[in-house]
């Protein structure tokens, strides 16, 4: 049995009706820029650990057709940071809503979420015991 293929990147692609509306949130407020872009298409990434995001029209052709009409529902993107505290007074000064406030688990994990324009919920976590795997 041979080893699979070594990732070398991993991005997630997100199906949203308003590119433009979720481009800018995640340029301005989540640290993300444009690698490229194109009508109903954006290619985003970090200079960090952080995965890159494609956003795709809804009903665009690039997508599998029994997929084309499906919305990004029920996906959360949860970004591990350093601070989660800083990051949750940096986003309300800037606007911000915070759709689910902070709150720590019994698992040892600190959160806090966001939804961009397009009710995608982006999560960020903060971990106060050791990750398993």
């Amino acid at each position: 049995m041979t080893s699979p293929a070594r990732i070398t990147a991993s991005t997630l692609s997100l199906t949203v009706d308003d590119v433009a509306a979720s481009h800018a949130f995640f340029t301005t407020h989540l640290g993300y820029r444009e690698v490229m872009a194109a009508d109903g298409f954006a290619s985003l990434e970090r200079d960090d650990e952080a995965l890159s995001v494609v956003l795709l029209r809804r009903g665009s052709e690039v997508l599998p057709e029994g997929f084309r009409d499906q919305h990004a529902a029920g996906l959360i993107v949860a970004l591990t940071v350093d601070d989660l505290a800083s990051e949750h007074d940096r986003l309300r000064s800037e606007g911000v809503v915070v759709t689910m406030p902070p709150r720590e688990e019994p698992w040892g994990e600190k959160l806090f979420q966001v939804t961009d324009p397009n009710g995608v919920v982006i999560q960020f976590v903060e971990w106060t015991t050791q990750e398993t795997a």
